[in-house]
């Protein structure tokens, strides 16, 4: 299946306006592709949409994902044990695209095994899988050129992912050359639930925010209904990631949709 580039660049464009529209922070959601089992993500994603996600990052699992807390870190070694590829990733997206309509799809991973599938032939298959966008953990903007170039005629975006210590020229320079959304991570370090937002994420968002007029995602820590709106203070939405991927695994395999749509539905403020 694939789809125009301008229907596929409108999907983040167009739900970052409806939730701006709404008056409430948005809600990206990450789970990771192959864990607790294989195919959970097909059971689990349709769930966390229907319960308030408003868009979906499917993480591809990686040996040594060094950004990671121990709980995506254990779910990536879970998927990997499961046999889940890159490939899978790619056809996990075109097959939730069906079921969730025109919300964004973002794969989140790291370089090496977008580099080992060919960044050509990589491209070519987000636009098959209607795959939105991409955030690569351990890619810089200052290196990111490449890949950018072989994702822009099929309309995927690069999403910036930005840190506290990301200096206001590397800032200027990644939201200039990628697209679709920013990604700040409001602390220094790998992923995790924390008790609170830190300030220096909210920091980084003012920062972002004198630079591009991209909606801007604070992520890493974001664990309850009051972050979500403290974050929707300053950013436009907050993406919740081992909050979640722990509630999927906290059970027998098939309750884990159930599980991942009361998380998903108290962090949106809504009720199931």
């Amino acid at each position: 299946m694939s789809t125009s580039t301008a229907t596929r660049s409108d999907r983040i464009a167009a739900k970052f306006a409806s939730v701006k529209a709404e008056g409430r922070p948005g809600l990206v959601v990450f789970v990771t592709v192959g864990h607790p089992y294989k195919d959970a993500a097909l059971d689990v994603v349709p769930r966390l949409v229907e319960a308030g996600a408003d868009a979906i990052e499917l993480g591809i699992p990686f040996s040594d994902p060094i950004g990671e807390g121990p709980v995506i870190q254990a779910s990536s070694f879970v998927a990997l044990q499961n046999g889940v590829t890159a490939q899978d990733c790619l056809d996990t997206a075109a097959a939730l695209r069906p079921r969730i309509g025109d919300t964004p799809i973002i794969l989140m991973g790291y370089y090496n095994p977008v580099m080992s599938f060919g960044l050509k032939e990589f491209a070519a298959a987000c636009s098959e899988a209607t795959v939105d966008g991409l955030i690569i953990v351990d890619l810089p903007g200052s290196e990111a050129e490449s890949l950018v170039s072989e994702l822009d005629p099929y309309g995927v975006r690069l999403i910036p992912l930005l840190a506290p210590t990301s200096t206001d020229d590397s800032i200027e320079r990644f939201v200039a050359l990628g697209g679709g959304f920013v990604y700040c991570t409001s602390v220094v370090g790998i992923t995790g639930a924390r008790s609170e937002v830190s300030e220096r994420g909210l920091d980084l968002v003012d920062r972002v925010r004198q630079r591009t007029d991209l909606p801007i995602t604070v992520g890493f820590g974001i664990s309850s209904r009051q972050h979500v709106l403290d974050v929707g203070e300053r950013a436009d939405a907050a993406a919740v990631g081992s909050m979640l991927v722990r509630a999927l695994a906290d059970g027998p395999d098939e309750k884990a949709a159930d599980r991942g749509a009361s998380v998903v539905s108290e962090l949106a403020g809504r009720s199931l």
